[in-house]
């Protein structure tokens, strides 16, 4: 007998097949019930957050706290802003941890239900430290974002992980639009359907239905989550619910790491190049962004002797809705395609650089309304071009959540990893809004390069994050691998 050709034939029939090196993998499916599942309870998430930006600012100015100077709302709506994210930076990685000892959903029962509690905080408080309370509340017990980013890490693999990461933005996109809409459209009831709204308890807490109603959305979130959502976290899964019922991909490789206890790899066993690098890029990329979010509404309501639009709070949330709802479908549509095609870095540093052009316009519409006067088709036109650099800006999260996600040395760290990545977004995002608000402000008030200092600092830090996005790999690694 030949033995050479018997281990020939046993090696063919245990050794797993392994596609050629540069051959692609098929793709697999994406668990849809799932996946759907987790978006909807990510869409919550930015309603909630979001639905405060159109009424912010006169919020503020109400409050008296100004004393009638509306260049300086921006400091303290900044303020407001920024503590959410200092909150949330202080414990966010507890909360991953965490998730990764107790599994992914009694995380997120604490974080939606924290979510809600603030939200109705806020739309009863009457006072600044009311506000400024509220918000450290909501960050300081939102943990969501990062369990969210990591399930769908585990939800996906290399082959459909961009497919995955791709809907991240466009929940946001879609928050985006409904949150602003809900708030600009249902602040002040009593102002707009006085028939409805015209107890005293209205005019006292004039702020309150749109923040009820984001409350409303975040405990049906929770019912939701509860009876159907599956628990990832493979320590913590149900015998029934394994990988293959839930519709996840995995090899023998994958399933072997996921066994490994967290306690073999410490925090700092975890900061290696390949790790910080995606981090630092999500950071700056979370400075930059949180920023421009702010402006935005921001530039809307200053008044137009100030370099504004002057814009009342119902046509700030229609703007800032269709900002959001364009950005979603056009994410929907055409972000994994162009991932497939030009590749994530690319895409990443095409994105990384409209971010320049994304500032500059905002000086360039100002003065287009000084010299025409009024909001014309001119203004109309701008707003357009901006809302289409602002798209091409936003494929910039999808592509560095890919990543993040393939820096993971084994997926018992996953949310460890994601954790470090969304607490330096945090405490980014807690600097992001008072700076740049409070830049915002000192431009206007001192006429800082013709109140358009804000906008060239930025644009100087848009720079760094260019050199650092051609640090990243050129290619996303396969955490299958």
């Amino acid at each position: 007998m030949d033995t050479s050709n018997s281990h020939e034939i046993i090696a063919n029939e245990t050794t797993p097949l392994v596609p050629a090196k540069g051959s692609k993998k098929p793709k697999t499916p994406l668990p849809k019930l799932q996946i759907g599942i987790l978006i909807t309870l990510q869409l919550a998430e930015p309603i909630a957050s979001t639905s405060i930006f159109p009424y912010i600012n006169q919020l503020i100015r109400e409050l008296g706290i100004t004393g009638g100077n509306d260049a300086a709302v921006g400091y303290y709506a900044g303020m407001i802003e920024s503590l959410f994210f200092v909150g949330q930076a202080l414990t966010v990685l507890r909360w991953a941890r965490l998730s990764d000892r107790i599994g992914r959903k009694p995380v997120l029962v604490i974080g939606l239900s924290g979510t809600c509690i603030s939200m109705l905080c806020f739309g009863l408080s009457t006072t600044f430290w009311g506000l400024v309370i509220s918000r450290c509340l909501c960050g300081l017990l939102n943990g969501n974002v990062v369990v969210m980013k990591t399930m769908m890490g585990e939800l996906t693999d290399s082959t459909n992980m961009a497919q995955g990461f791709a809907l991240i933005p466009i929940v946001w996109c879609i928050g985006g639009f409904v949150g602003p809409l809900m708030g600009g459209t249902l602040a002040r009831p009593q102002d707009h359907w006085p028939a409805l709204f015209s107890g005293s308890f209205w005019r006292n807490y004039p702020y309150f239905l749109p923040c009820a109603v984001a409350a409303c959305l975040l405990v049906l979130a929770l019912v939701m989550m509860s009876l159907f959502l599956q628990e990832t976290l493979s320590t913590k899964c149900r015998p029934k619910f394994t990988s293959t019922t839930l519709g996840i991909s995995s090899s023998p490789d994958r399933e072997s790491l996921a066994q490994k206890p967290m306690a073999n790899m410490s925090m700092r066993s975890l900061l290696t190049p390949s790790v910080v690098i995606p981090i630092a890029n999500y950071a700056m990329l979370a400075f930059l962004d949180v920023s421009f979010r702010v402006i935005l509404p921001l530039f809307f309501s200053t008044p137009t002797h100030l370099g504004g639009l002057g814009f009342d709070p119902a046509t700030i949330g229609s703007w800032m809705a269709l900002f959001g709802i364009t950005d979603g479908v056009f994410q929907a549509l055409f972000f994994a395609r162009i991932v497939d095609w030009i590749g994530p870095k690319r895409l990443f540093c095409i994105s990384v650089s409209c971010y320049a052009p994304l500032m500059a316009m905002f000086p360039i519409m100002s003065w287009i309304l000084r010299a025409r006067g009024e909001v014309d088709h001119a203004i109309t036109f701008a707003l357009l071009c901006h809302l289409a650099v602002a798209i091409t800006w936003d494929m910039t999260y999808g592509t560095i959540f890919l990543f993040i996600t393939a820096s993971a040395p084994t997926n018992n760290v996953l949310g460890a990893i994601n954790g470090l990545g969304q607490t330096s977004a945090a405490v980014a995002r807690a600097v992001g809004p008072a700076l740049a608000t409070s830049l915002f402000a000192a431009s206007k008030e001192h006429n800082l390069l013709g109140g358009n200092a804000v906008f060239v600092v930025l644009i100087m830090l848009a720079g760094g994050l260019r050199w650092l996005a051609s640090q990243l790999p050129d290619e996303v690694q396969d955490r299958d691998d």
